[in-house]
């Protein structure tokens, strides 16, 4: 399996009370997230709230878990920037902490033009190595949208293999990359177009269910729409606010947000405990 296929948790990172990274939970975290469905973890993505960890805490973090679960599972590293300076050194550093693939994101905020996207990422694969660079495209976040031809063009660039696409409307089979859904609620659709998987969220919660996406594809339907409140809850406030709550309720202790990110309110958790009852993981976890 190429170390872009199949199913991968854009795990959270867990913090400690006062707000340093917990590094014995992150591993923990870790091994049940591979014991539960996943292929790999991507470590530094927006879900693990790369923009407030510090470049020395993101690269530990994946040497951490490529030392301590490397065996288990694929160490993916999240190494984007609006800077390309930033994002090479990143790159750098998280290929030598032994990620099996680095994420890039496109620049965001300053809005580079075609010519500045493809400039960027042939310096960030340059930097790569040839450790194999998926791209991030995400316009809701970013602004600039990569569309199938921007990405087809990307493809031609050596070391880049394939793109996380979290631009739902335009999920299609792009030439010479592998795809990857970006957003959970297309997980199924991608599969169904011979996509290679996806970075996912929800499979923090409901990862065995989600193998079943790609395990049992007659079934694939159904077991989507069964998952679909599951998407939606995870995602009624910006990531990882729902996803950290449902992990601290099943006992998987992940601790709270780093400003300005913030954790769930009386609403929103309320919201998440009633998913988590209905799909019997409160019930399950109490008896594990």
């Amino acid at each position: 399996m190429r170390p872009y296929e199949g199913l991968f948790t854009a795990m959270v990172t867990p913090f400690r009370a006062d707000g340093a990274v917990n590094e014995e939970a992150a591993v923990a975290l870790g091994r049940h997230l591979l014991a539960n469905g996943s292929n790999g973890l991507v470590i530094g993505g927006t879900t693990g709230e790369s923009a407030t960890l510090s470049d020395d805490e993101l690269a530990a973090l994946v040497a951490l878990l490529v030392g301590e679960l490397g065996d288990e599972g694929i160490i993916l590293g999240g190494a984007g920037s609006n800077s390309t300076h930033h994002a090479v050194e990143l790159t750098e550093r998280v290929v030598a902490a032994g990620a099996e693939a680095v994420l890039s994101v496109t620049p965001y905020y300053n809005k580079p033009n075609r010519r500045g996207i493809r400039r960027h990422f042939e310096e960030v694969a340059r930097a790569a190595g040839g450790t194999p660079v998926i791209l991030y495209n995400i316009p809701g976040r970013c602004v600039v949208n990569m569309g199938p031809d921007l990405l087809a063009e990307l493809a031609q660039v050596d070391g880049i293999e394939a793109v996380k696409q979290a631009n739902s409307a335009e999920l299609q089979p792009i030439d010479g990359l592998a795809v990857l859904a970006g957003n959970d609620d297309i997980l199924a659709a991608n599969l169904d177009q011979g996509g290679a998987g996806g970075i996912c969220v929800a499979s923090h919660v409901v990862g065995t269910e989600m193998r079943r996406l790609f395990d049992e594809p007659d079934a694939r339907a159904e077991i989507d729409a069964s998952l679909r409140d599951v998407y939606a809850t995870l995602f009624l406030t910006s990531s990882p606010t729902c996803t950290k709550a449902a992990l601290n309720l099943l006992g998987l202790e992940v601790g709270g947000c780093r400003l300005p990110m913030v954790d769930a309110d009386e609403h929103e958790l309320a919201e998440v405990k009633a998913m988590l009852e209905r799909h019997g993981l409160l019930q399950r976890a109490a008896t594990a």
